[in-house]
């Protein structure tokens, strides 16, 4: 054991469940606000970025380059 105080902050622990949907739906209407031709249901059969990159690619005629790079700029590492 050491002096120096824990590296660990208690403040920066894993989203709980609630708040794991709460981001989830957040991140969905984002996704709807900037791609309108999405219906309700299919923003929530997304389920990752690669489902996201197939629905643009299939909904906007986007090539997968095009859509790998827009979903990342919506996305941001944020979970589905």
């Amino acid at each position: 054991m050491t002096d120096q105080p824990s590296a660990i902050n208690p403040n920066t622990s894993a989203p709980t469940p609630m708040q794991a949907k709460a981001e989830a739906r957040m991140l969905r209407s984002e996704i709807g606000n900037k791609w309108g031709k999405f219906t309700t249901q299919e923003l929530d059969d997304l389920t990752d970025n690669d489902d996201l990159v197939a629905a643009l690619v299939a909904k906007y005629g986007l090539d997968n380059a095009a859509a790998t790079r827009d979903a990342a700029t919506v996305v941001q590492g944020r979970a589905f």
